[in-house]
């Protein structure tokens, strides 16, 4: 590098081009006076110019102009292919105007005459100056050219999108790096230049926060959702720093875009783990509750039943007493419609008029619902039957009443609409399909269910034949399409602060349990219409028996009873009891394998509670089953409490009879377990 004389004296590397030493002393000694430290080598052919530049580069060259085969002229053309940036100064006793203005053109920096020599030192000190300078700002143009070469690799392989975005004079999207393409899947070619095209991928409700923090230059960090051409989605968080110019007006904004895809979504997954312990947590409180009272009922029930055999026709107490076991038995509907939101009753499928469900629930919500909900049933007399579990039916009606209720926060009109549907073939029209999150309890993927042409058929691949169609419609808030599009996946609320986000998802896992389809139709402000479409049963629903015939009786028999409550125990005794069974009631399974064991008297039968400290029904019937092969079994049961399977059955050889109950059915339930015909009316 030259050297540089603003502070100190430094030596200089000196090439001399001159056939007399004589005058190359001359030039050194004239530098040295002035106060310059020299070092010099001199030269006279241009071999030996050549070399000492290739393997001694100097910090400058004075040569004279004419040297016998040699000369200025050529030293310049060797300097300028060495490709050194060194001062070239010319000593010559004479020369022309035209000869001197030609060397500068060719390069040199200076031209000194020997008569003149005073001019020398001043001419060296400025051209290596100015040699200095140059030198410096090619440094710091290489050291700029490396780090925009550094800074452009790692922008080229950073998975983190940068961006520049232009306020003034214009909104221009500047730059945008390459990891644009992975993040928002279009190249930045597409994205620069209009910032609609940008915007475009951003997330709706997102557009607005995103145009402010970049106008505003804000540097808190600000999470964006991205909607990706191929129908994928991406969330990025931001962070960016304003440009100002010397008043202080932001003239652009700079920063990164940060995929956090993976985080948002393990962020939802430990929301709804959550969500999932907390309703877990709220289903066992719940079906422990419901085991509680619907041992209550069984009492009160049984006692009613047991009070009303013992009372003649015309007695002024029966009317009090069938009101007591018409009460108890609707507290049974209601237990039952607990165990239906807590998820413990197991399924039984069954051919049921939909009508009489709808009518049945709507007595129940009706209260719950309140009185500023006007509700509207449009039933169907000629409705089909439908093969489904009455309590999932219910729950499903439940859920789509509930969400219904939600969305009219200041009252409102609630219609439920049951209808027959003959689409010429369901399958015929092509489902798009669906993507998302699983629903719980659903038979395949839950995803966006797209509305439908013809108001009479679903978009689904249902298996051809004649459909029960259900309608719930409110003039509530409406759906946007965006939360239309999500609104069946687990946990979405729609930006609501309330609920579970389970509602409509457990609905679509219903419906596709039973082979139908569901669809909803919303727009916001326009309220939300939620159609639903089962297969229509082969057969008919069977209204239930107007009479049944006596059941039949103990004649003798031993039976173990095993219950942990007491007023329920000493109930069942007494019933059975009447019945001419004898009964041997114990608290404990483990005193009542004691019985079985002893075989002292011989147990014809067990019937035992399901649910029971230190040991369940069904591992006391099958330590029973142990010791008496085949011993019949019935298990009472008002709350699983995931005693049973997973489908809701017992094991093979025990049946089940469901609390509250009347002495008939406990009658009935006991003599088909033990194989014992009713007694013929005739």
């Amino acid at each position: 590098m030259p050297v540089r004389f603003r502070a100190g004296v430094r030596h200089i590397r000196l090439l001399i081009c001159e056939d007399s030493e004589d005058d190359a002393l001359l030039v050194v000694r004239r530098l040295r006076q002035d106060g310059l430290a020299v070092d010099h080598e001199r030269v006279e052919t241009a071999e030996d110019a050549a070399l000492a530049l290739r393997l001694r580069p100097p910090d400058l060259i004075v040569s004279d102009y004419f040297i016998p085969g040699f000369g200025a002229e050529s030293a310049l053309r060797l300097l300028r292919a060495s490709g050194l940036d060194v001062p070239f100064i010319v000593v010559s006793g004479r020369i022309g105007e035209e000869s001197a203005a030609a060397l500068m053109r060719a390069g040199a920096h200076d031209v000194v005459l020997k008569d003149r020599m005073s001019r020398l030192a001043p001419a060296v000190r400025r051209e290596l100056e100015q040699a200095g300078d140059r030198a410096e700002r090619r440094a710091a143009e290489a050291a700029l050219r490396r780090s925009e070469q550094r800074l452009r690799l790692f922008a080229d392989h950073s998975p983190d999108v940068m961006f520049r975005f232009r306020i003034h004079p214009a909104d221009e999207v500047e730059y945008l790096s390459p990891a644009a393409g992975a993040v928002l899947g279009r190249i930045p070619e597409e994205l620069c230049g209009d910032p609609g095209r940008l915007f475009s991928l951003v997330a709706p409700e997102d557009r607005v926060p995103l145009a402010a923090a970049w106008h505003a230059a804000d540097t808190q960090p600000l999470v964006v959702r991205w909607c990706r051409p191929d129908g994928t989605e991406a969330w990025t968080e931001q962070r960016a720093v304003a440009r100002r110019d010397g008043s202080g007006r932001v003239l652009a904004v700079e920063g990164i875009l940060r995929e956090i895809t993976d985080r948002v979504r393990a962020d939802a997954l430990r929301d709804r783990l959550r969500q999932a312990e907390r309703l877990d947590s709220l289903g066992r409180l719940v079906g422990g509750i419901a085991h509680d009272f619907n041992n209550l009922l069984a009492v009160i029930l049984g006692n009613t039943d047991l009070a009303l055999a013992e009372l003649p026709g015309d007695s002024p107490h029966r009317p009090g007493m069938e009101l007591i076991r018409d009460l108890a038995a609707h507290g049974a509907d209601l237990t039952r419609q607990l165990l239906v939101f807590s998820r413990h009753e197991p399924p039984h499928p069954e051919i049921l008029d939909a009508n009489e469900v709808v009518a049945d629930t709507e007595r129940v919500l009706r209260r719950a619902i309140g009185e500023d909900v006007e509700i509207v049933t449009r039933l169907d007399p000629g409705l089909r039957p439908v093969a489904i579990d009455r309590s999932e039916l219910e729950r499903l009606l439940l859920n789509l009443l509930a969400n219904a209720r939600r969305a009219m926060p200041h009252g409102g009109r609630l219609i439920v609409e049951t209808g027959n549907v003959d689409p010429p073939d369901a399958r015929s029209t092509p489902r798009t399909p669906p993507t998302g999150i699983g629903a719980i309890g659903a038979v395949g993927a839950v995803g966006s269910i797209n509305s439908v042409g013809d108001e009479d058929a679903p978009s689904t691949r249902l298996a051809p034949g004649p459909l029960v169609r259900l309608r719930v419609i409110d003039n509530g808030v409406g759906m946007s399409e965006t939360v239309r599009k999500h609104a069946f996946e687990p946990y979405y609320t729609g930006g609501a602060s309330d609920g579970t986000g389970l509602g409509l998802s457990s609905a679509y896992g219903v419906v596709k349990a039973a082979g139908g389809e569901i669809r909803i139709d919303s727009r916001p402000g326009a309220g939300t219409e939620v159609s639903v479409y089962l297969p229509a049963a082969v057969g008919r629903a069977e209204p239930p028996a107007v009479s049944e015939p006596d059941p039949p009786g103990g004649q003798g028999r031993t039976l173990l009873v095993v219950e942990d409550d007491v007023a329920v125990r000493e109930m069942v005794g007494t019933m059975v009891r009447r019945h001419g069974y004898h009964a041997i009631c114990m608290a404990s399974p483990a005193d009542a394998l004691s019985v079985v064991e002893q075989s002292d008297p011989q147990i014809d039968a067990l019937l035992t509670d399901l649910v029971m400290a230190g040991m369940s029904g069904i591992e006391l019937a099958e330590a029973a089953r142990a010791l008496v092969p085949d011993l019949p079994v019935l298990v009472m049961s008002g709350y699983s409490a995931g005693a049973m399977s997973a489908d809701g059955s017992l094991p093979a050889g025990l049946s089940l009879i469901r609390k509250p109950f009347t002495a008939a059915t406990l009658l009935r339930a006991l003599g088909d377990v033990l194989g014992v015909a009713p007694p013929d009316p005739n």
